[in-house]
């Protein structure tokens, strides 16, 4: 683990570390290249078949094999060298978007089907989430070899600025390339950049990692799942964050909004893609000066409850700014629930089974967007898409008045300076 000094209150004191600068473009890039061709093929893709289903099949093609690998590539990135397998999952990922474009040219000159390039796109979002599940752990647990420990908030900090910049710029310029550029060379663009994340991976110093000792693997995570369970607090944080984002977002549905109801087409896309981040990253500007952890519960049920709200608003809006407005305004409600969702994880388990109840929130919210882009497909499909946008913002408000009357024990817990809870292994 580095351990060079850094100058006291040196806000870019984390990235006069080498390695953890080059990790962090390296992260930017790829989740760039991610979301430019997320937005692209949902678009070309619904374009083509003008079926809702369809969107809701690449969120669940990329889930399933996430959900099912994660805990084992976590297991992975303990057992073998984080650098070798991030690099090896950069390698693979790199043809995919050109299979992706040479799938849609298929299709253009005749030789596949509708169906056929669907289930072709399909198969290669699958690919994509096989490779996240062992790519996922591996970095997020070689950032704390990358710095001092005295460096990790300030580490956190860049990180979350790089990801959230990337969410925001991504969709927008995936939808601005597709709409003056066309399909294949924004799919070119995005190889460009899964090969510059794969040159800076071999730049970083070679390490190598101590040794863990392994119990059983499920034995070890049941743990943790009965401690979420036993945990009031907790078990209800996640639920709200996993009910929320399963029903209520509708970041699967905006190529339909964007095409048959606003009328703004690939361009507008991108910047309704891009509004719930935008909004997002405004509010963690603001709650860096004021943390939502004074009354935290009754913050986390109110951002719950506004992120249905302007679900709904969403869901009846015809015009382009407050579509965008509410968009925003969803983006920013989440991250006051997911800055109150994280403190209570890091302050409610005890040391011994934190990195467990980290892994087991994870399978549940890092797997609810592709989920409930599942879900919003399937409900669009079946109720049309202005309904099915109705029915996940009023799920959410049902949830969280049913969570206020289950916990309104928890609406006077000091989450602040609470201590972990204390348990029997």
């Amino acid at each position: 683990m580095s351990t060079s000094p850094a100058a006291p209150h040196d806000a870019f004191a984390a990235l006069r570390h080498r390695d953890f600068s080059i990790v962090t473009i390296n992260q930017f890039c790829l989740t760039l290249a991610i979301l430019m061709q997320e937005v692209i093929v949902a678009y070309a893709l619904y374009h083509l078949t003008r079926d809702p289903l369809v969107l809701g099949f690449i969120g669940l093609a990329e889930a399933i094999p996430f959900i099912a690998l994660s805990l084992w590539g976590g297991y992975f990135a303990d057992r073998y060298n984080r650098q070798i397998i991030m690099q090896i999952c950069m390698v693979l990922s790199l043809p995919l978007p050109l299979v992706l474009s040479a799938l849609f040219s298929s299709h253009e000159h005749g030789h596949l089907t509708a169906q056929q390039l669907s289930l072709g796109v399909y198969g290669i979002i699958f690919l994509m989430g096989t490779i996240r599940g062992f790519y996922s752990p591996a970095v997020t647990s070689l950032k704390p070899f990358l710095v001092p420990r005295n460096l990790y908030p300030n580490a956190a900090t860049w990180t979350t600025i790089g990801w959230q910049s990337a969410v925001v710029l991504g969709p927008v310029t995936g939808g601005l390339l597709l709409g003056y550029l066309g399909l294949h060379p924004t799919l070119y663009l995005v190889t460009g950049l899964l090969l510059m994340c794969s040159v800076l991976l071999a730049l970083l110093k070679r390490r190598s990692f101590p040794p863990i000792e392994h119990d059983s693997v499920l034995l070890s995570l049941s743990e943790g799942f009965r401690f979420i369970f036993k945990t009031k607090i907790i078990f209800w944080s996640i639920s709200l964050d996993l009910v929320s984002v399963l029903f209520g977002g509708v970041v699967a549905l905006l190529p339909i909004y964007a095409d048959d109801i606003l009328k703004v087409g690939a361009e507008g896309l991108g910047l309704l893609r891009a509004a719930p981040s935008v909004g997002a990253l405004l509010m963690m500007v603001l709650l860096a000066k004021y943390p939502p952890t004074q009354h935290a519960w009754r913050n986390m049920l109110l951002a719950v409850a506004g992120f249905g709200v302007f679900t709904l608003v969403f869901a009846f809006s015809t015009t382009m700014w407050l579509s965008l407005l509410a968009l925003a305004l969803t983006g920013a409600f989440d991250s006051i629930s997911v800055v109150v969702r994280q403190t209570i994880l890091q302050i409610f388990p005890p040391e011994n089974l934190r990195g467990r109840v980290a892994a087991v929130n994870g399978m549940f919210v890092s797997s609810s967007n592709e989920l409930g882009a599942f879900e919003s497909g399937v409900a669009a499909r079946y109720l049309t898409v202005i309904p099915a946008t109705i029915l996940g913002g009023t799920i959410t408000l049902l949830v969280a008045a049913l969570t206020y009357f289950k916990t309104r024990d928890l609406l006077n817990v000091d989450v602040e300076h609470s201590k972990p809870v204390e348990v029997k292994e």
